[in-house]
């Protein structure tokens, strides 16, 4: 049996590398991280996900007014725990893991 194929439609889906266990939601706006904030219209590297090392993930320009407002205190809205976003080191590594040493800094 020979098999011709006479046409192809390719489908692709993306996902944002997320901390295990999280919530696939902005903590703040409620909308799907596949998804984009009120400010944004396309998803993508203009309404990229920002991880805090308390590990809840938002949308970029939801947690920089949520930060910028004065009620937030400069913390979490999902721990109350003062929110610093994770370096790119350590994103997607279990915690109590050290960052990858960088061939510069190993040679100091």
């Amino acid at each position: 049996m020979k098999v011709t194929i006479t046409a192809f439609k390719a489908v692709a889906s993306w996902k944002w590398a997320l901390p295990e266990n999280s919530d696939d939601t902005c903590g703040i706006c409620r909308v799907n991280f596949e998804g984009t904030c009120a400010k944004c219209k396309y998803p993508g590297d203009d309404c990229p996900v920002v991880i805090g090392e308390c590990t809840h993930c938002f949308h970029m320009h939801c947690i920089s007014d949520w930060i910028s407002s004065e009620a937030s205190q400069g913390k979490c809205p999902m721990c109350r725990q003062p929110f610093k976003e994770k370096t790119a080191d350590h994103i997607g590594q279990p915690q109590g893991t050290p960052a990858p040493r960088t061939p510069a800094a190993a040679a100091t």
